[in-house]
């Protein structure tokens, strides 16, 4: 079975991923964040500052990083997300504008001005969101959707605000309908997400709940959070 954990920002994909994984016995696949790629991609800059041509680099380098090892694990996984979560991430930047922090007090329905800049960069993520839906249709089973019922992660590192979150998350909704994934929307403590995803595909757990939460709260523990400027002063 190849699962996708889907949802918006600060919905608790990576620590839900990790403690299903742990749960199932299913291995879960691997992708460099956003921020890890950075340093890389932009040297020095945080994502507020990235350009088009950089975002785009960051976004299709994360996305090739996913299919190479969702290709590996063929056979069953548990997926932190997918590649629609790149595309949709730069197409709402196209409404909100490159850095969306600046933009936050936009009205509803209202949208930055379109530069040449912008007009490219909306170009580009539209021929991208092509492959990668023809990518994710033919790579996942079925999605597990986590509510947007999280507050937002106030880490330093994101670009976003409600706005941005509740725009990339009706726009995830709505491709998964247009792909024909089976998509089934979870909510509550991870325990009981947990057990309403083994119950949704009639999986047969390794663990207890706590167990698997306990491992991957260790696992959770090693992630390099640091925020741009902090891998920057290192």
């Amino acid at each position: 079975m190849r699962i996708g954990i889907s949802g918006t920002y600060s919905s608790g994909k990576t620590f839900t991923s990790m403690a299903l994984s742990h749960y199932t016995g299913l291995p879960r696949t691997r992708a460099r964040t956003m921020r890890e790629i950075l340093p890389e991609a932009a040297p020095g800059k945080s994502l507020e500052e990235c350009t088009a041509a950089e975002l785009i680099q960051m976004i299709v380098t994360r996305h090739v990083e996913r299919a190479v090892y969702e290709d590996k694990l063929s056979d069953g996984f548990v997926s932190d997300g997918s590649s629609l979560q790149e595309w949709i991430y730069g197409s709402v930047r196209v409404s909100l504008g490159l850095n969306p922090s600046a933009s936050a007090q936009l009205k509803a329905g209202e949208t930055v001005e379109k530069t040449a800049e912008l007009a490219f960069f909306e170009e580009v993520m539209a021929s991208l969101g092509n492959s990668f839906k023809r990518h994710v249709k033919n790579s996942f089973d079925a999605f597990v959707h986590l509510k947007n019922e999280l507050p937002l992660s106030a880490d330093g590192h994101r670009p976003v605000n409600d706005r941005f979150r509740n725009m990339s998350d009706a726009i995830l909704q709505q491709t998964m309908d247009e792909l024909g994934i089976p998509f089934y929307v979870v909510s509550g403590s991870v325990g009981e997400r947990l057990e309403q995803i083994v119950s949704l595909f009639n999986i047969e757990p390794r663990m207890a709940p706590e167990e698997a939460i306990r491992l991957a709260s260790e696992e959770y523990a090693l992630l390099d959070v640091r925020s741009e400027r902090e891998r920057v002063l290192q």
